[in-house]
């Protein structure tokens, strides 16, 4: 190897077909187990009924802070697409509700991966600040494009809604937690939404 060689950044090799939808499978249902059994939800579990052995999941995962760190990175694209294909398919004010629903899926995963990410947070806080600007920029494409076409009030900020919206992460972890934080989100859009005079 010359020494031009040595000093140019090696590629990670690429995945092979079958090795690759086994990462994504992996993702999905670890993504599923760490909402309803938090981060402690068993890695042997997860690779069965992802339909790989427990040595596959660590060949793409060496440790658990690293599933919970791709996961958490997948929802937030997640959200990213959604906004875009929601804007497309739906009237301004539907797709930011529609947005907002999906955005509770988006809260259970991360409450269970909560003791996770705190450990991830004092390692990699610049994983934080790109999640936090890309949620602050999709959400307020949402908002902006539903005030813009008359469906949504003006007068109300983006971050205003967003802290409401972040508030459903304190609701207390009971069974019931889903349905409330759904509540909540239409509470929000009663409130945001321009409704014809009677």
């Amino acid at each position: 190897m010359t020494k031009e060689q040595a000093s140019q950044p090696q590629k990670r090799p690429r995945l092979r077909a079958d090795a690759q939808r086994n990462r994504v499978k992996l993702v999905e249902v670890a993504a599923d187990a760490f909402a309803a059994h938090g981060a402690d939800a068993s890695l042997e579990e997860i690779a069965r009924h992802a339909g790989v052995g427990i040595g596959t999941l660590y060949r793409h995962f060496p440790t658990r802070e690293h599933l919970v760190e791709v996961v958490y990175r997948r929802e937030l694209e997640l959200l990213a697409t959604a906004a875009t294909e929601l804007m497309v398919e739906k009237t301004p004010d539907i797709a930011l509700e529609e947005w907002m629903h999906r955005f509770v899926s988006y809260m259970a995963a991360k409450r269970g991966m909560a003791s996770s990410l705190k450990l991830l947070f004092t390692s990699n806080a610049a994983l934080f600040t790109e999640g936090s600007t890309l949620m602050n920029a999709t959400f307020d494409k949402l908002m902006r494009t539903a005030a813009e076409a008359g469906t949504i009030k003006n007068d109300i900020g983006t971050s205003d809604v967003l802290y409401t919206l972040f508030g459903i992460y304190a609701i207390p972890d009971t069974p019931d937690w889903r349905d409330r934080a759904h509540r909540i989100v239409r509470l929000i859009m009663d409130g945001l939404r321009i409704r014809p005079e009677a």
